[in-house]
């Protein structure tokens, strides 16, 4: 793998993050939903929110203009581990025809969380459609998967500079690499490729990160993905063809050399979002569930489901469902597990869920945004 070095200079040197913890919202204002289709919308900026998870309800400190995009699944923000910035990915753009399209992009913000209000501190390059991003827990390594090109990119982080060093090439540019996990240890990643349906194994030593040439088969086209807190499973959810077929969610044994699927579960159509809870005793999974297929579709419905299982050893147990808004994206656990953002991206909404009992509750809170979120992650 060629190796090449780009040091990207942050505008400050972070200092320490207040205690709050933050939800970090990427939001797609460039495209909509109309009875099914996707429509363009010129000359209304993306944006990023921050969110205060520490106040009861989630209350919103700002919204600032950054490149975001809906495609690729919602997990395309990274937040640092001491909160000081985050890492935000724009897999489209528009182009200048008339009627614009969106074309792939190639940036990743770094949003600087410290600044008041937030800023953009930084642009860093990366490859082609940049999807999912992860920083692992000492702060020391970013990856990104570009879904466009069929590569991860990697970047080393210190003192507040990221530097560029290489990428993973999967050898195909159509196998469509869209979400990534880090394991606590920081000595595996996940990358789930959407393109050939399976999910590859990298290896990490400090700053060295390696394609073991291992694949997992976890289902029709894998796209979110998160490995546990814990580090014992990952959880990736299975999106399909979009045909009106009742979609997948696949448990890999982490614990396993090596590691396996070894459950997989019916969640409804088109699993969007998926997140762990921090303590590892929640999946959370976001079904569409028709909600962005045209009216006189036979597999539509006005709205998506939000669906919370009880994790039981290497298996999931359903628990309950509360319906979510249309075109529904990405979930955010607060650090106690208790409280969960579910992005709304035509209502241009979080929803605010409660976990009582083991069970989820909609109490009706809502924190409105200019626009519809596109990726959200909290640390």
């Amino acid at each position: 793998m060629k190796i090449t070095t780009l040091a990207i200079a942050l505008a400050l040197a972070f200092p320490q993050a207040a205690q709050a913890q933050l939800a970090v919202s990427a939001n797609d204002g460039k495209v909509r939903m109309e009875n099914g289709a996707v429509k363009t919308v010129p000359n209304n900026p993306d944006t990023v929110a921050i969110v205060d998870l520490g106040q009861n309800p989630p209350r919103l400190i700002a919204e600032i203009d950054a490149p975001a995009s809906i495609v690729g699944p919602p997990s395309s923000v990274a937040v640092a581990p001491d909160q000081s910035y985050a890492l935000v990915t724009a897999n489209m753009k528009l182009d200048n025809s008339t009627p614009p399209k969106q074309v792939p992009d190639n940036r990743m913000s770094v949003i600087d969380l410290t600044a008041k209000p937030p800023r953009v501190a930084a642009t860093v390059e990366t490859g082609l459609g940049p999807a999912g991003v992860d920083i692992n827990r000492t702060g020391t390594l970013a990856l990104v998967a570009n879904r466009e090109d069929g590569t991860v990119s990697i970047y080393t982080i210190n003192k507040g500079a990221l530097t560029s060093a290489g990428k993973i090439d999967f050898g195909n540019p159509k196998s469509g690499p869209s979400g990534v996990s880090i394991s606590p240890d920081g000595k595996t990643a996940l990358v789930s490729r959407d393109g050939d349906s399976r999910v590859s194994v990298l290896s990490i030593d400090g700053n060295k990160v390696e394609y073991t040439k291992r694949d997992i088969f976890p289902g029709q086209r894998p796209y979110g993905i998160q490995i546990s807190s814990k580090g014992d499973i990952a959880v990736v959810a299975n999106i399909g063809l979009g045909q009106g077929d009742a979609d997948t969610v696949s448990i890999i044994d982490m614990t396993l050399r090596p590691p396996r699927v070894v459950d997989t579960f019916s969640v409804g159509q088109t699993p969007e979002g998926i997140a762990m809870s921090p303590d590892g005793n929640y999946i959370a999974v976001t079904a569409m569930n028709g909600s962005n297929k045209p009216a006189n579709s036979p597999f539509h419905n006005p709205l998506g489901l939000l669906k919370l299982y009880k994790v039981d050893g290497k298996k999931a147990v359903f628990t309950s469902e509360v319906p979510t808004g249309v075109w529904t994206q990405g979930i955010a656990f607060s650090a106690d597990s208790k409280t969960l953002l579910v992005q709304n991206k035509e209502q241009k909404e979080l929803q605010v869920l409660r976990v009582q009992n083991d069970k989820v509750v909609d109490g009706g809170e809502r924190v409105k945004m200019k626009n519809g979120g596109a990726g959200i992650r909290t640390r």
